[in-house]
């Protein structure tokens, strides 16, 4: 395949020219996305609630608007999907991404026009942007991009023209039909629904090609990627695909996975770039190689604000924009964007690792956590903690959740993490021995609350048998694509059901 790269490089990375202003002109640009939002929706319903055509700055709009949960706009967007127009945000909106709610019901998030090419296609750009300018000598369109996605809901019953299903599904529908000649699967082969039936299609359709890059979930791809070296006989990825070259990756923490991806990479070609890529808006990627922290994306019709994660619960807490937040603080995420959601909770937490320009990390979700016990256990430290326990005994993790048992007959609360192994460790007892160490390393509470085990007992392990995790999202109609088990659990629903799936009694 002839190489097109030296032929798009430059118009690539000129983009990246335009994000200089984020280091000294966040603030005018911010504001700049934000009056052209909110006079894009002046006349919607939602706008001429709020009088947007009077509002012109950020402190206008933030004494104005509320803050909104999705329970808040979902009578907004359930008339959206039923054919509303000019409800959120002018016109009529045919796409929606559908994605799990906290409380267990579907979330549908709107993906709009402007949605799609000022922010989910301008993202995916971006991410590119960055990699040539990281990567001179990269040859990436020499071959074809393997973009692992889901697919729609094709059991609803919709209006005609509305389109509900994975994020990824509308975008390989929508995308434009030059830049599928550049991508494998096909797009029948993308967005089948039954995972069963699309794994093995996926794998033949992939082997015969020249692919040069990855774009999905990471615990996804490396069943993926499995079940291609198995049908290969090959031990390394380059053996099949000897010019792939990067792996864009987001949705989970990369990091427990990294060994496993070295194990099976020549790691002198290949590259991972992390990027911030959600169902409500692509917002951030990363733009060096000395850090994994996020540049945030400010010009793609996004405006953002954040809320300290301390004053989640609070029923008035301050919120800030980028001009007045903090480096080292973890916020919530919460966002106003061209896909009508306004000031809009996202449940994301992200720690701000660098200011001028602003670059995150993602701390993790805030419901996603556990503190049964005051120990405050977020995401992030778990992701941590696992992947160096995982290192220091040569032991692979493929997935896991955890969530607490609470003290009862005399016996303390403990934490029970229930894990998915490709390699088990030779000794499970030190793994958790060193799986709590660093727990205690990283977060202050919980190392409180275990000191003495006075308060909190040792963690326990349940060994989860292999292709768990799968079962349990089967069961669940959520399997493949980018969908994902929760990570930490504040209470035990989700770890009862996937124990119950290990033992039928």
């Amino acid at each position: 395949m002839f190489n097109f790269t030296p032929l798009v490089r430059g118009h690539l990375v000129s983009r990246l020219q335009q994000q200089v202003r984020y280091i000294d002109h966040a603030d005018a640009v911010q504001q700049g996305e934000l009056v052209r939002l909110v006079e894009r929706a002046s006349l919607t319903s939602f706008g001429r609630k709020y009088d947007f055509s009077s509002i012109r700055t950020y402190r206008q709009f933030a004494s104005t608007v509320p803050l909104y949960s999705y329970e808040d706009l979902e009578p907004h967007i359930m008339r959206m999907v039923n054919g509303a127009r000019d409800e959120l945000w002018p016109g009529r909106c045919i796409n929606f991404a559908q994605s799990s709610g906290t409380s267990g019901r579907s979330k549908y998030i709107p993906i709009t026009r402007e949605s799609f090419q000022w922010n989910h296609y301008q993202g995916a750009s971006d991410v590119v942007s960055h990699y040539l300018n990281l990567n001179p000598e990269s040859r990436l369109f020499s071959g074809k991009a393997f973009i692992l996605g889901g697919s729609f809901a094709n059991n609803l019953q919709l209006k005609p023209g509305v389109r509900v299903g994975d994020l990824s599904a509308n975008l390989i529908e929508n995308m434009n039909p030059l830049a599928g000649l550049l991508r494998v699967p096909s797009r029948q082969i993308a967005l089948m629904e039954d995972w069963t039936q699309k794994l093995p299609r996926l794998v033949d359709a992939c082997i015969g090609q020249n692919v040069t890059n990855l774009s999905g979930v990471p615990s996804w791809f490396l069943t993926v990627i499995g079940r291609v070296l198995d049908k290969t006989g090959k031990s390394c990825i380059h053996d099949v695909w000897p010019n792939l070259e990067v792996f864009f990756h987001g949705g989970i923490a990369f990091e427990p996975y990294r060994q496993q991806y070295e194990a099976i990479c020549d790691m002198d070609k290949m590259h991972f770039l992390n990027n911030y890529n959600a169902s409500e808006g692509f917002f951030a990627v990363q733009s060096s190689w000395e850090s994994t922290a996020m540049l945030l994306l400010l010009d793609v019709g996004v405006f953002y604000e954040f809320l300290p994660v301390e004053d989640s619960d609070s029923s008035t807490p301050e919120v800030y924009p980028i001009w007045e937040i903090e480096q080292g603080r973890t916020y919530e995420l919460v966002i106003t964007a061209a896909n009508g959601l306004w000031r809009y909770r996202i449940g994301d937490t992200v720690t701000i690792e660098q200011l001028n320009p602003v670059k995150i990390s993602i701390a993790g979700r805030t419901r996603s956590f556990i503190n049964a016990f005051g120990e405050e256990l977020m995401v992030h430290n778990a992701d941590q903690a696992i992947t160096l326990a995982a290192r220091e005994t040569g032991c692979q993790v493929l997935n896991y959740t955890a969530a607490p048992v609470y003290a009862r007959d005399g016996e303390r609360g403990r934490h029970q993490w229930l894990i998915e192994f490709a390699a088990p460790p030779a000794e499970p007892d030190r793994f958790m021995q060193l799986l709590d160490s660093h727990l205690r390393q990283v977060n202050s509470d919980y190392d409180a609350k275990r000191t003495g085990d006075l308060f909190l007992a040792a963690p326990e392990l349940v060994i989860a048998p292999t292709g768990l995790f799968d079962r349990w999202l089967a069961s669940t109609g959520k399997l493949g694509g980018q969908r994902k088990v929760p990570r930490l659990s504040n209470n035990r629903d989700l770890i009862d059901q996937m124990l119950r799936l290990m033992d039928p009694r």
